[in-house]
């Protein structure tokens, strides 16, 4: 019976994906879907400009790659910025902790799955999300920079919608930052493939930044988000706050 309560945690997007429902169903789901939406940005609103950091969940706090997003939340934090995270551990947890640490904000949308992943420690705020697109919405919409670090499928599905929503025009052209040259170079070369059979645009290229130092990340979001968009900080708000000169 445990097992059986536990895998329903689950079956509300699951089952919605696999084919019609009865109009009821697709109706409450619908419902459903519409107020989580407006759930999230009633409590995301005011959380200022943000750099959303992708990774993987896997990373220990003893892995080179949680020192990296640590090192890389607080350089956020530093130069203004909201950090936001999809609020679980790892990469996220890292990330969250180098803005919290570091005088800045931090915020995530945490995922509810039916292996329970709690929202970590170093959050100022986050909000629980049943639907991982509903999530990818709100981790694009009130960013002006996207991080993408060592990360698995879930982190390429990420790095991969915010190019598409690029590509297409949907959203500006936001900086996306891929950090570990290293771990990412087979994604790299298949990117590169991609533009030389011409099933992207060579200009597509473009789209990407790839850097080992957080440093070079930081100038390259100061040069592709701060000054294209004319972002400046608030007097009457705490440091991490930006004034917004553009319509998203």
């Amino acid at each position: 019976m445990k097992t059986q309560n536990k895998n329903k945690l689950s079956t509300g997007e699951s089952l919605f994906v696999k084919g019609p429902l009865s109009r009821f169903k697709e109706l409450s789901f619908a419902f459903n879907v519409f107020f989580n939406f407006i759930n999230a940005f009633r409590k995301m609103h005011f959380i200022g400009p943000c750099v959303t950091v992708f990774g993987s969940a896997r990373f220990t706090p003893d892995s080179e790659h949680y020192e990296n997003a640590e090192k890389i939340g607080s350089a956020l934090a530093k130069t203004g910025f909201t950090v936001m995270t999809g609020g679980g551990p790892g990469i996220m947890e890292a990330a969250n902790k180098g803005a919290f640490e570091a005088g800045g904000y931090s915020v995530g949308c945490n995922i509810i799955l039916p292996f329970e992943q709690k929202p970590n420690p170093y959050l100022h705020k986050w909000i629980n999300i049943p639907y991982f697109f509903l999530r990818k919405v709100i981790l694009v919409k009130y960013s002006y920079a996207f991080v993408v670090m060592p990360g698995g499928i879930g982190t390429l599905d990420e790095l991969f919608e915010a190019l598409t929503l690029i590509q297409t025009k949907i959203i500006h052209d936001f900086p996306v930052v891929i950090f570990d040259s290293k771990y990412h170079k087979e994604l790299i070369q298949h990117i590169e493939v991609m533009a030389e059979n011409e099933s992207i645009s060579p200009e597509d290229m473009k789209l990407l930044f790839v850097t080992d130092s957080v440093e070079e990340l930081i100038r390259h979001i100061e040069t592709h988000s701060i000054k294209k968009f004319g972002l400046i900080k608030k007097h009457d708000k705490p440091k991490w706050w930006l004034g917004e000169s553009i319509n998203k």
